[in-house]
């Protein structure tokens, strides 16, 4: 039976820094989704399970075939998507054959229905597009489909697939998501995507102490996650009163005891009592007051640690929060108008038409289609970097866009120092306090943002911009949450459902797309 086996597994970055140490886990033919935060090392044990990275102990055994998938699909010159397949040759004998030149041997083993098997995988995973096509002339997202097809022809025993619906419109994704689902042999599958994950048979959350496993998919992993903070908040909640216990206890006993000395001390004042025998009771009275403010100290420092161990399960569990300064957007205020738009990147080649388009008031709209259908255009026209053939495009508004590489942020400075660029008003306390709200505090909001991680970046970009005294009216989003962990995804639902500005977002996430309340789309292609 097919089967990966990582026993005592230990790699690290060439830093030094360990990301995994004596790490085991087994897989067989299941699908199983490995989820875990940005900068983990998710993507590097799929690189050490395709023997792509040596470990630095531990072993990686494999029984079966592996069919790999990465995030991009890497391109060398000439490269058409028979070489995807690995057929190149075997189609030059069909061709060879077709014009008589075949040898008799060739003749005999030459793959009759190759072309056919081909073509049937191409459709299976959505591109229309002949084998013979250099991959160089396709889109990231239809090198995907390139790629997926060719994992889909070749039928290995365990599919690896690294954040395989990145890029991709509704349909690839569909398709990505459609072939784990009847997939009969194993599936390891790096991703955010929660309606992908839904698919699988197991979650493996892979975090610095090391990897669990969750029977089940998305939604029952996300039910043993909230009881496991359910019992933090609990293991939170008895060490708070364990501390107010051991404090209530030792006011006590130090009343009683002071009630004691006291008459003590009155009965040698009297004479009532020898010398020796008062001094014995001071001695002993000495040291049960010692002995009482040792164990009273050392009640209270275990429950000190148990409080600061369960904030931390709850700080990790728990789902971020947000509260936003309002936009005050008037509900009839026109924040885009888009009137009779052409525009392009060559003159008589317009990848937009005669579009026309409004959003008034704290609208949510998704931009949706195809790839190559516009979107990425739409939104260079909204902000200002690309002019238009035709057509007027107005925003009356205050506005802030952020793309996948946030580029509005300083690369050279401190989350901080983006801040307060881009919030001249804020005072350190407004802007140190605007930037806790998602999770960068004391020393993390001084982290310089070109080291940051995707997930990281993202949602300080969203910090500097939503955290300030008077946020944008239009937020407008290309793709949130490619690149991001879950984790950060949710950060970023968590402060788009706190603003009450308008919203224009470019996704093909459904799942994103409804926990951020879209109320309107605008479907191009």
């Amino acid at each position: 039976m097919p089967s990966i086996t990582l026993a005592n597994l230990s790699w690290s970055t060439p830093d030094g820094r360990p990301l995994f140490s004596n790490l085991n886990l087994s897989f067989g033919p299941e699908r199983a989704g490995l989820v875990g935060r940005n900068g983990v090392g998710k993507t590097t044990l799929l690189k050490l399970i395709a023997g792509e990275l040596t470990p630095a102990s531990g072993t990686v055994s494999i029984s079966g075939s592996l069919g790999v998938l990465r995030q991009s699909v890497q391109v060398a010159p000439g490269d058409t998507i028979a070489d995807l397949f690995g057929t190149r040759e075997a189609l030059a004998v069909l061709a060879r054959a077709e014009a008589g030149e075949a040898s008799a041997d060739e003749l005999a083993n030459a793959d009759w229905m190759l072309e056919a098997r081909m073509a049937e995988a191409l459709a299976r995973a959505g591109l229309d597009a002949d084998v013979h096509t250099p991959l160089e002339t396709l889109s990231g997202g239809q090198r995907t489909r390139a790629g997926l097809a060719a994992l889909i022809f070749a039928k290995p025993d365990f599919l690896i697939l690294d954040e395989p619906t990145n890029n991709l419109d509704r349909d690839g994704r569909q398709a990505v998501i459609d072939l784990p689902a009847g997939w009969r042999g194993g599936a390891i599958i790096v991703s955010h995507d929660r309606e992908l994950l839904e698919t699988v048979d197991a979650i493996v959350e892979l975090t610095s102490l090391g990897a669990t496993r969750y029977g089940g998919n998305w939604s029952r992993y996300l039910e043993r996650k909230a009881l496991e903070l359910a019992a933090a908040e609990h293991d939170l909640t008895d060490a708070q009163k364990r501390v107010t216990e051991v404090n209530r206890t030792a006011q006590e006993t130090s009343e009683r005891k002071a009630r004691k000395d006291s008459v003590g001390k009155k009965k040698a004042a009297w004479g009532g009592m020898p010398r020796i025998v008062a001094g014995g009771m001071k001695r002993r009275a000495e040291n049960t007051s010692g002995d009482n403010a040792r164990l009273a100290e050392r009640l209270r420092t275990q429950a000190a640690e148990d409080i600061s161990a369960a904030r931390e399960k709850i700080e990790i569990l728990q789902p971020l929060s947000v509260t936003l300064p309002p936009t005050g957007l008037p509900a009839s205020r026109a924040v885009l108008r888009i009137d009779n738009v052409t525009a392009g990147y060559e003159v008589g080649k317009p990848v937009l038409r005669d579009l026309s388009f409004e959003i008034t008031g704290p609208e949510r709209t998704a931009v949706t289609g195809p790839n190559g259908s516009g979107k990425t255009t739409l939104l260079s026209l909204i902000s200002g970097s690309l002019l238009p053939f035709s057509g007027t495009v107005r925003v009356p508004v205050r506005s802030a866009m952020l793309d996948q590489r946030v580029s509005l942020l300083d690369p050279a400075l401190s989350i901080r120092d983006n801040f307060r660029r881009l919030n001249p008003q804020a005072d350190e306390n407004a802007g140190r306090a605007a930037l806790a709200r998602f999770m960068f505090r004391a020393d993390a909001a001084l982290q310089v943002v070109g080291t940051l991680s995707g997930g990281q970046m993202l949602r300080a970009g969203l910090a500097c911009v939503l955290g300030g005294l008077a946020p944008p009216s239009l937020l407008i989003l290309d793709e949130p949450t490619n690149h991001l962990d879950i984790d950060s995804i949710a950060a970023v639902e968590a402060g788009l459902r706190a603003y009450d500005g308008a919203l224009l977002v470019v996704s093909h996430d459904e799942v994103f797309l409804e926990a951020i309340g879209i109320t309107r789309r605008l479907a191009l292609g």
